[in-house]
Formats: C-alpha cells, structure tokens, sequence
C-alpha cells in the first residue's frame, strides 16, 4: 500500500519540476526578448528624433514663410481698395485684438479706411438673451428712418438694424446712414451688454469684414445662425462682406463652416480660414476688393478653396 506521504512527496516534486521548468524556460526566453524589447526601444527613440527635427525645420519654414508673407502683403494689397471704408465686427473675445490691428493696418495698405471696430459679446447670440433684444430692437426707440422687417427672428431684425446704421449703400443716389442715428443704435446695443466698441468711435462704412475664431459650444445652431443673419444683412446693405476666420471656424458649427456649406450664402459672401497667417490677412483684404466688383469666393487651406484671391493688376 503507498501511503499517503508518499502521494505528498510526489505532487510536491511534481510542482518543483513545473516550477524549474518555468524559470529554466523564463531564463531561456529572457535574454531574446530583452534584445528585441531593447531594439524597439531604441528605433522608436531615433523617430522620435527625426520627428522633432522634422517639427522644427516645418517650424523655421513657416516662420520664414509667414516673414515672407508679411514682407511683401502691402505691396500685393496696394490699391485693391481705393477710397474704399471697411468696419471691423470681431465676433467675440476669442478673436485676438492684434489679429484686429494687422487687417486693419492691411486695409489702410490697400487704400482703403478703417471707420471703427465692433466686438460682439456672448449675450448677442445667446438665445437666453433674445427676448430682451428684440424687446429693444422694436421698441420706440429706434432712429427715424430705420425700417425692420416685419418678421418675428430676433437675429435677422438685429442684423438689420445694424446692417442700416452701419453700412453705406451701394446704389448710387442712396444716402448715408446719419451718424446720430448709428451712434444711437449702438448705445442701445452696448446698454444691453451685446457689443462694444472699439476705439473712439464708429462710422459708417462700403464693406464688412466680420472677423470669427473657432466654433460655438452650447446652443452651437442658434448663436452661429445670428451671427449668419449679422453678415447676411452686411453684405445685402453695402459693397460686400467677408468673414474671416481660423481653421476652427471653418468647421461644422463654426460661422465660415456654415456658410460654406450652404450654396446660397457661399455664392453672396467671401470665407476666409487662415486668418490666424499672414496669408489669411492678406486673402481677407484682396476678398474685399473682389467683393465690390461683385465675386465672392471661398480662400485659405480648407477643402474646395483658393490658397489666395487674384491679386489686381497694378496700373503703370
């Protein structure tokens, strides 16, 4: 009979022969394993060298092409807007105020004049803050001679109040909008805290340039489609209008993704969307000079666009 320390004695020398066999096997593997691990480790180092040195050369290309670009952006905007007057609309604070003085100093460049800067705030499109508005917007208060739409949209009777005080018509014969009456309409606005302005003063003006940063979060819909009927009523009411933007903004939900994406608001307002270069400013300035001629066209690096707007011919 085998008694039972001798079953013991059995399973325990069994789970010794596992055990070294485990470690034999373990210590057998481990050096090939060691070295391949170590191989991987050590390609994957040298990428991520040639990585970081290909970031930096890409990073002194675009320095230096951004230089470039700047070096020559007045003698290519030079007379593409003569005697012409732009306003500036930045469409919150996310738009950089030196990105508003370089189109500005741009637009002086090309002949053309600057007659104020716009910043909307938060509660301008802020569907919260849309009774309130329109409250104000037909209330008695408003200037003589500035007639609403009959329509019930908070966002196109703001677009074209504005659109009336701020914009000079483009149909010869057509008066100016008077100054008190600009200068009115914007105390109000600025009352309810959905705009300031910028600088002085604001006067009326040929062209628009609207000047946009990313895309709206919550109530993404209703704040870019106020914004859409701000340009729109632009645009209509004097020369042309050109909304200007980073890559951001050219997305779904961002002001230049939406228009371009609509036929009908492609076809009757210029979208730029690398604002943020030099070449973005550069494009924004020459759209405005295509706009009063009457075209429109889609610029920047996004899909379906011209890196650039033809650059007028110079007159000898």
């Amino acid at each position: 009979m085998i008694d039972f320390r001798y079953h013991l004695v059995s399973l325990i020398a069994v789970f010794l022969a596992v055990a070294l066999g485990i470690v034999i096997g373990t210590t057998a593997l481990n050096a090939p394993i060691l070295e391949d691990l170590e191989s991987q480790v050590t390609a994957l180092a040298e990428d991520k060298r040639e990585l970081e040195t290909q970031t930096q050369e890409l990073q002194a290309q675009l320095e230096t092409g951004d230089a470039f670009e700047e070096a020559v952006a007045p003698a290519l905007v030079a007379g593409s807007l003569p005697d012409r007057s732009v306003v500036l609309v930045a469409t919150g604070e996310d738009v950089p105020a030196e990105t508003v003085e370089e189109v500005s100093t741009l637009v002086d460049q090309a002949g053309g004049t600057v007659t104020g800067t716009i910043r909307l705030q938060p509660e301008f499109s802020d569907p919260a803050t849309a009774a309130e508005l329109q409250s104000y917007v037909t209330g008695p208060g408003l200037p003589t001679g500035v007639t609403l739409p009959e329509i019930d949209d908070t966002g196109q009777l703001v677009g074209s109040l504005l659109a009336q005080v701020l914009m000079v018509p483009a149909a010869p014969g057509e008066a100016a909008p008077d100054t008190a009456a600009l200068s009115s309409v914007l105390a109000g606005l600025r009352a309810l805290d959905v705009l300031d302005v910028e600088g002085t003063s604001v006067t009326p003006a040929d062209h628009a340039v609207v000047l946009t940063a990313g895309a709206p979060g919550d109530d993404a819909e209703e704040r870019t489609d106020a914004l859409v009927d701000l340009v729109l009523a632009l645009d209509a009411a004097g020369s042309g209008a050109v909304v200007a933007g980073d890559a951001a903004s050219a997305r779904e939900t961002g002001l230049v993704g939406v228009i371009r994406a609509d036929p009908e608001l492609s076809a009757a307002v210029s979208t730029v969307d690398n604002l943020d270069s030099a070449s973005g400013r550069i494009s924004t300035v020459l759209a405005l000079g295509r706009e009063s001629e009457g075209t429109s066209g889609a610029y920047g690096t996004g899909e379906d666009t011209q890196p650039v707007p033809p650059v007028p011919t110079s007159t000898p």
